[in-house]
């Protein structure tokens, strides 16, 4: 199984990092993608990264709460980054106008400047949208043609959102939001309509801890994939194996991870 989306730069992580990745063997987890929100983080991402060749990997990428961080350099720099071997895709890139941290126009503005760059580079994009669909829709929509993937991770959107992605060629990542009982009940039912091959599992570590964790832990982290996983493929009336092995498939493709064996 692979973690898609792990905030390993977290204060909540620092000088823990190396346990992190060995719990996560441990318990079974293949490779960890480790998140960029920022040109500074996606920097350490990559270095952290760099650290378990084979095993982690990154994104580099500003996250629409930083959009109003970026300046003439900060593009060029992602692109310097994108050639690392250990980055695997542009972002996470996308709208949030729940919280607004940067202003909206600046956010769109970003959004679209790092959406190119993913498509001069050919690179997939890990996206995040909250609040903001129709928007999101609006300005990557022209890119999608010039895109090889395109992912928006942690999906707790509505039934008619995720028929529009889906029908548009994107691909989903799913966390332990569904493990939430009390705001997870949509996403369960939703789950089982993402065709295989278009599904993805991640913690979004340390964020987004599965509250029917018992003793419930104070922050998420990659080693409770398993978990999340397993509570997936009863969503989806699988086996844990059956959804491990494509999300698995899917995951290697969608980034071209050369994983270790």
């Amino acid at each position: 199984m692979i973690d898609i989306g792990v905030n390993l730069t977290s204060s909540q992580f620092s000088g823990e990092q190396a346990d992190l990745v060995a719990r996560a063997r441990v318990a079974g987890v293949e490779g960890l993608i480790l998140t960029g929100t920022c040109l500074a983080g996606s920097r350490e991402s990559a270095e952290l990264a760099a650290q378990w060749p084979g095993y982690c990997f990154s994104t580099a990428g500003v996250h629409p709460h930083d959009a109003k961080s970026v300046d003439g350099d900060t593009l060029p720099a992602l692109r310097e980054l994108a050639a690392l071997p250990q980055v695997v895709a542009i972002g996470e890139c996308g709208l949030d106008y729940n919280r607004d941290f940067s202003p909206r126009p600046v956010q769109d503005q970003v959004f679209d400047a790092q959406l190119a760059l993913a498509a001069e580079l050919n690179m997939p994009v890990f996206l995040h949208c909250r609040d903001a669909h129709e928007r999101f829709i609006e300005i990557l929509g022209p890119w999608l043609p010039r895109l090889p993937g395109a992912v928006l991770h942690c999906f707790t959107g509505s039934d008619a959102e995720l028929d529009e992605c889906l029908a548009l060629g994107l691909h989903i990542g799913v966390t332990g939001w569904l493990c939430d009982e009390r705001r997870g009940q949509l996403l369960r039912e939703q789950v089982a309509r993402i065709p295989a091959g278009r599904l993805m599992i991640e913690t979004d570590a340390p964020y987004l801890v599965p509250r029917d964790l018992t003793p419930r832990p104070k922050r998420n982290e990659p080693a409770y994939l398993p978990h999340i996983a397993k509570v997936v493929a009863a969503c989806r009336g699988e086996t844990p194996e059956a959804l491990l092995a494509h999300t698995r498939a899917t995951s290697a493709a969608f980034f071209q991870l050369p994983l270790q064996e």
